[in-house]
């Protein structure tokens, strides 16, 4: 049998193709380079956004048909990261755009996950890429970071939610997916948009983000 390490590690090359082509680990997220797909709305940024200040939170919510995803951003963690994913989120891009895949490992253990392409294909992104930051917390239920692909600097808008303490040690292995925040409610909601993919990792009717918003704590 092989080590589920291993499968892992498989799965999260995979899911960076994906990324967007983004990639999620074992299940490995992914971010491939983005698109040249327009934003939903004029306003939305077109090269890379200000990072968020030093010690600075917000909070965003993803509004689905299976429930809401409430996150809190902070800016410590990776505030380059963190800066793009509030802009694109308070412009209105991230609305109407559905959680194109769903990360299991080959056990069943619900791994990640991953949205945020207006594509739907997890080959799009919003037409430029961000710079790469140092991760220094680990990964975890609940953590929320940015896909990307194997290149530098190849973040775009694609993003993924940890789904078990599982994912850990393959994304810390890796160590460059920049982590902007975690889920504070509504992880039932996450498991509940894996749970609607029935296994099939990039689902044909996958779960759409109908809103999201951002505030100011």
């Amino acid at each position: 049998m092989i080590p589920r390490s291993i499968r892992a590690l498989a799965w999260l090359a995979t899911l960076a193709v994906a990324a967007a082509c983004t990639t999620a680990p074992g299940a490995s997220p992914s971010a491939a380079p983005p698109s040249a797909q327009a934003s939903n709305t004029a306003a939305c940024p077109t090269t890379e956004p200000a990072a968020l200040p030093a010690g600075e939170t917000r909070t965003v919510t993803i509004t689905t048909d299976l429930g809401r995803i409430v996150i809190g951003i902070e800016a410590d963690l990776s505030p380059i990261a963190a800066g793009n994913f509030v802009a694109l989120a308070d412009c209105g891009y991230y609305d109407g755009v559905v959680f194109h895949r769903a990360a299991t490992l080959q056990d069943g253990t619900p791994f990640v996950i991953q949205g945020g392409d207006p594509t739907g294909t997890g080959t799009g992104g919003p037409g430029y890429t961000i710079t790469d930051e140092a991760v220094t917390t680990p990964y975890g239920r609940g953590t929320v970071a940015m896909a990307r692909t194997e290149a530098p600097n190849s973040v775009g808008s694609q993003f993924f939610v940890v789904l078990d303490d599982a994912a850990g040690g393959v994304l810390g292995s890796y160590n460059t997916y920049q982590i902007i925040g975690k889920v504070t409610t509504g992880m039932e909601t996450a498991d509940a948009i894996h749970a609607a993919a029935n296994g099939v990792q990039l689902p044909t009717d996958p779960v759409v983000m109908t809103d999201v918003s951002v505030a100011t704590p």
